[in-house]
């Protein structure tokens, strides 16, 4: 994932979002070399609009295609975007113009979408919210199906009008929780990624939805 941690500072100030691409490219062109198959993929995080994207798919690729031509080698990589703000989510199918895959950064997305920051509200105000059933449970704990999974899925669905074959996933601690992952078998992801303590749980639960269908 390139940083800055988001579209805009790297618009601002480009040249990090260059080193970060000709490592990538080089990284490839040096296991191709040695007989691997690397299977890079750059994916540009907190897009917006889609025009902030294809500028930066314009400059990913230019780096690309400096390295290859340097190392006469392909390095030539999927891109796509993460999802992580509402506008996003309402605007995916133009986003797909751009993007070769996407992936929910439900962690984000949940912020963003109620518009608070989890270092600031879980030990604010969340146990009364718990206390008065507001949440049955943290958010960030358990996807909000109503909202921010409303969300995803528009996202799948007009992600995938737009570009068939489009792929989807999402990123975060929803990836790791048990009936979060039930949601995304349900919505139609590709897959979930999640930190690693909690793979053979995401691993155990995305079988029982294939399995069951739900």
């Amino acid at each position: 994932m390139l940083g800055l941690r988001g579209v805009r500072p790297g618009l601002v100030v480009p040249r990090p979002t260059a080193m970060q691409v000709r490592a990538i490219g080089e990284a490839v062109a040096a296991r191709r070399r040695e007989g691997g198959d690397p299977c890079a993929e750059i994916m540009v995080p907190l897009t917006a609009t889609v025009e902030e994207l294809r500028i930066v798919r314009d400059e990913v690729e230019q780096v690309l295609t400096a390295v290859a031509q340097e190392t006469s080698t392909d390095v030539s990589c999927p891109i796509g975007t993460t999802i992580e703000l509402p506008r996003a989510a309402l605007t995916t199918g133009r986003i797909a113009d751009a993007a070769e895959f996407f992936s929910s950064g439900t962690s984000d997305l949940t912020q963003t979408t109620w518009g608070f920051s989890r270092d600031d509200v879980e030990a604010a105000f969340f146990s009364a919210y718990l206390d008065k059933h507001i949440f049955a449970v943290s958010p960030f704990e358990t996807l909000d199906r109503d909202g921010v999974g409303r969300l995803v899925r528009l996202a799948v669905t007009e992600g995938r009008a737009a570009r068939p074959g489009l792929q989807t996933s999402v990123c975060g601690e929803h990836g790791g929780d048990p009936d979060s992952i039930h949601f995304f078998h349900d919505t139609g992801l590709d897959y979930v990624s999640c930190s690693p303590f909690r793979v053979p749980v995401a691993r155990l639960e995305a079988g029982c939805a294939a399995l069951t269908g739900q």
